[in-house]
């Protein structure tokens, strides 16, 4: 986080006066959401494979949308909570901590999904991004100070990587993604998460996922995808703005 702060700090050159208390909140509520996130997240992989970790912690913006869902969507998270079952089930979940820090950054996830979007409204995109990921990286602190000694030179590169990729680049792309399509779009996509995890996994960590956890790994990837789509799709599209109305033409 402290990283990717002082990256997106550089880039972004966000301007603190001028903020209204109501965006100060979201970016500090934007921030606690971020550092809850990947604290609980890595806590997580730590204790169950990564593409099962990955799997609950999409179930947070997939709640998000649930609570917006109408008519027969409204089935589409019991569907989910099957694949689920089929993930702990089959093996997937071999460690109760690991479900309970999965479970807990889906949590952050949710808060995470519906932070961005206001936080990009109020604050103008990059800015308030990197404001939020300083106040993620102040609220780490004690953490990071507890850590530093135990660092080594080895811990260094990868350190620096997972803070560009994983937290700088990576939410970047995803405000970026949301300004230029819609949340809709970006909230489905999200759906591919479990499926890069499980494929990481395979590849890099050799983590060999059993039949059943895979299958539910698809089952939560589809049922999620469409409840989001579904969702946001059956929002009302907002009113126009009336304009300005024209001044009479004087008399000829």
């Amino acid at each position: 986080m402290s990283v990717a702060a002082v990256v997106l700090l550089l880039v972004a050159r966000p301007r603190v006066r001028g903020l209204s208390p109501a965006a100060w909140r979201g970016v500090v509520l934007y921030g606690v959401a971020m550092a809850a996130m990947n604290v609980l997240f890595y806590q997580a992989v730590a204790r169950i494979p990564l593409g099962v970790a990955v799997t609950l912690e999409f179930l947070g913006p997939l709640a998000v949308a649930a609570a917006a869902a109408r008519g027969w969507t409204r089935a589409l998270p019991v569907v989910t909570l099957a694949g689920v079952a089929l993930v702990a089930g089959g093996g997937g979940i071999t460690d109760a901590w690991g479900l309970v820090f999965g479970l807990g950054a889906a949590v952050a996830f949710a808060g995470y999904t519906v932070l961005a979007g206001k936080v990009g409204e109020e604050t103008g995109g990059l800015s308030g991004l990197a404001l939020s990921v300083t106040v993620g990286a102040l609220v780490l602190s004690p953490f990071q100070v507890a850590a530093a000694p135990s660092l080594t030179s080895a811990d260094v590169l990868p350190l620096v990587l997972s803070g560009l990729l994983g937290v700088a680049l990576a939410f970047s792309m995803d405000f970026l993604a949301v300004r230029l399509s819609s949340a809709r779009v970006v909230g489905t996509l999200f759906a591919v998460d479990p499926v890069m995890g499980a494929l990481v996994a395979a590849v890099m960590l050799g983590q060999v996922l059993a039949p059943a956890v895979l299958l539910g790994i698809v089952v939560v990837i589809a049922s999620g995808a469409l409840t989001i789509w579904r969702g946001t799709a059956s929002e009302p599209a907002p009113e126009p703005t009336p304009g300005p109305v024209p001044a009479p033409l004087p008399p000829s």
